[in-house]
């Protein structure tokens, strides 16, 4: 591994979106950005699906067998919101320019020619160029009705090479995929960004072990949203109704290559959340535990990504 810069201050954002309005997202993400610039943030991470929005409770008329006519307005609604790269980032771009900073967005995109959407998440470099583009390759239970799997090997594992190590991000539930966090240990991830909708107390086990088994910093990040910020004129009212009052709590954190909280999740508000890294401690924990180095056995055990 090449000499890394020794310290990071970065920020991860909890944050709720506009529900499905793109702009008036985008706005906010912007602004965001500028206040976490402000504060002197080299790197900021946002949640999974943050533009338009993660439809969390919906089903968009999706039944096996069938779909309903009605909810089918709802998802063209969410469709037409989607984001297509290429076209809808460049205030965002402009942003993190001029923060001079990293910057990770978690988004629904609307491929440019086909007419799916994919779970994904973009960085961008701190001159506003995009820097990577990953798509979830596996959506999980009934998120697969409205996002396909990643068929582009270049959306597979990106990295990005950063003056504090390789940086990539896993998105929510891929995170429980061991070959996928292998794929990352192998590039020698040391800024890892898992973004979700998950407020689940277990889930905070979860990216405690991947910081202990990466020996990375881990940006656990996590939108929090009411019932109340859902438009009401959604064909699909009954099944907002039916959400508890806070939908998602959030519970953002940055973990240790220890698995030690750096800062404490964070519930039932929106936040952006500061702390100064000190990214000699990646390198230190590899000393006795380096999972896709000295403590590998390849001439039993190999991982082949296709693509």
């Amino acid at each position: 591994m090449r000499n890394l810069e020794k310290k990071l201050r970065a920020a991860i954002v909890q944050a709720a979106p506009v529900f499905f309005d793109k702009q008036a997202t985008l706005q906010k993400v912007v602004h965001q950005i500028e206040e976490a610039g402000r504060n002197g943030a080299q790197l900021i991470v946002f949640p999974e699906s943050l533009v338009p929005c993660y439809p969390y409770g919906l089903t968009f008329g999706f039944t096996i067998g069938s779909r309903s006519d009605a909810e089918r307005a709802d998802w063209k609604r969410y469709y037409d919101q989607a984001v297509v790269v290429r076209q809808d980032l460049q205030d965002v771009a402009a942003a993190a320019k001029a923060a001079g900073a990293y910057v990770s967005l978690g988004i629904t995109e609307r491929d440019e020619t086909t007419y799916s959407l994919y779970c994904s998440n973009v960085i961008l470099a701190p001159d506003g160029t995009l820097v990577a583009h990953h798509r979830k390759i596996k959506p999980t239970g009934a998120e697969r009705y409205i996002w396909a799997d990643s068929h582009d090997s270049s959306t597979y594992f990106p990295m990005v090479q950063t003056p504090w190590g390789p940086m990539g991000s896993l998105i929510c539930w891929e995170n429980y995929m061991p070959l996928a966090r292998t794929a990352l240990y192998q590039k020698g991830v040391s800024l890892y960004l898992a973004p979700n909708t998950n407020d689940n107390p277990e889930w905070q086990d979860t990216v405690k072990h991947i910081a202990i088994e990466g020996r990375c910093y881990v940006f656990n990040v996590d939108q929090y949203f009411t019932k109340d910020m859902y438009p009401a004129d959604l064909v699909e009212s009954g099944a907002v109704a039916k959400l508890n009052d806070t939908a998602c709590r959030g519970g953002s954190c940055i973990i240790d290559p220890c698995g030690h909280y750096v800062t404490e999740p964070v519930w039932d508000r929106e936040a952006i959340i500061y702390a100064d890294l000190d990214m000699d401690q990646v390198v230190l924990r590899h000393m006795e535990f380096d999972a896709a180095g000295h403590y590998t056995r390849p001439d039993i055990l190999e991982l082949i990504v296709h693509g």
